[in-house]
């Protein structure tokens, strides 16, 4: 809960203005206090309530006008098959497909092959948002009572909540000095961090498809960037997008924009796929400016309506803001993302016991 209330006046505090009846000097002050919080200064207790109190305000405003939905009627992208969301393919990757390239997948194992301890060490790190670092916390119980896993593996929470994609994107962010923090403070130095699951989000989204999950493209290009000017043996970046919205009570990233963010990983993935220099994973093929990148485990499901693997999010999965995932939510990401990497060519060689070279 601690963790949760933080959070949200965090985003609060980010956010980019409040309702349409705020009063001038009330915006004024909202922007002081973005301004604080960029500069890395915490906020006053007076100042907490401040933002308490207009969270409080446009929570209500936005639960009025948007109750709880058990379903969308929207299609995950990976059931979309020869349909399309607003002209937009679905499949996770390019020509509707649910797989990376078999060309781009063998050079993701080949990466993987590649990847060895270092001093010792061999270190996933998370990158990301409130979201991200409940998930990844409970991914990394899980990981932690799983026998089977590389002795050599670090597990590494980088994500941390209140910090979404525009800040990440931001090389002088405080975040990133948090994030070699924690790595220092898990006896791990940079050098040793290989791999990276990256989840994030924007705040408050409004703007109609496709303008938030193109800002949001960007943002995860800036973020990849970002990690690999600190981490120089970053070889592999896996990437989700959000988990079910439709339940959510505040406007943080409600419905479509949760679906419509997975739409932001694929393009990305598909400059890599393309050639895009920005991208470039390969030194064959000039400067190296990301990882190889994949998706990670896909994570939006049609509520209670699900998807054809049977994964779907009921209310009880998500917390009370319906935006942050419950004890049993953040589990279920956690358990999709063990599984994915324990099966993954790209992950299997370095991430299971007794597979790495």
């Amino acid at each position: 809960m601690k963790l949760f209330l933080r959070s949200a006046l965090l985003l609060v505090v980010a956010a980019a203005g409040i309702a349409a009846q705020t009063e001038p000097a009330e915006e004024q002050r909202l922007g002081e206090l973005r301004a604080k919080r960029a500069r890395g200064e915490q906020p006053t207790t007076e100042e907490q309530e401040f933002v308490k109190r207009v969270m409080a305000r446009r929570n209500a405003e936005f639960a009025r006008g948007n109750p709880a939905r058990e379903s969308t009627g929207l299609v995950p992208l990976t059931d979309l098959g020869m349909g399309a969301y607003r002209s937009e393919a679905g499949g996770l990757y390019p020509d509707r497909a649910n797989t990376p390239p078999q060309a781009h997948l063998r050079a993701g194992a080949g990466v993987a092959r590649r990847i060895a301890a270092v001093e010792g060490k061999i270190a996933l790190l998370s990158l990301g948002m409130s979201n991200t670092t409940q998930e990844f916390q409970a991914f990394q119980k899980l990981a932690g009572a799983d026998a089977g896993l590389n002795p050599r593996l670090m597990i590494v929470d980088g994500a941390q909540g209140g910090q979404a994609a525009e800040i990440t994107a931001d090389p002088k962010a405080r975040f990133w000095s948090v994030v070699e923090e924690r790595v220092a403070a898990a006896a791990v130095t940079p050098g040793q961090v290989q791999a990276v699951w990256l989840k994030q989000a924007i705040i408050q989204p409004t703007q109609p498809f496709p303008a938030e999950a193109r800002r949001l493209e960007s943002y995860l290009i800036a973020t990849l960037h970002n990690a690999m000017e600190r981490f120089p043996n970053l070889k592999i970046a896996y990437l989700s997008s959000r988990i079910y919205g439709g339940y959510a009570s505040t406007p943080l990233n409600p419905e479509p924009h949760a679906y419509e963010s997975a739409f932001a990983v694929k393009w990305v993935i598909a400059r890599q796929l393309a050639g895009a220099p920005e991208l470039n994973w390969d030194p064959a093929r000039g400067a190296v400016r990301s990882p190889w990148l994949a998706w990670g485990p896909y994570l939006w499901a049609d509520g209670v309506q699900g998807r054809r693997d049977g994964l779907l999010w009921q209310r009880e999965d998500l917390a009370a803001d319906g935006t942050h995932p419950s004890l049993p939510g953040r589990e279920k990401v956690g358990r999709l993302l063990l599984e994915f990497l324990k099966k993954d060519p790209s992950s299997r060689p370095w991430f299971v016991q007794g597979t790495e070279r």
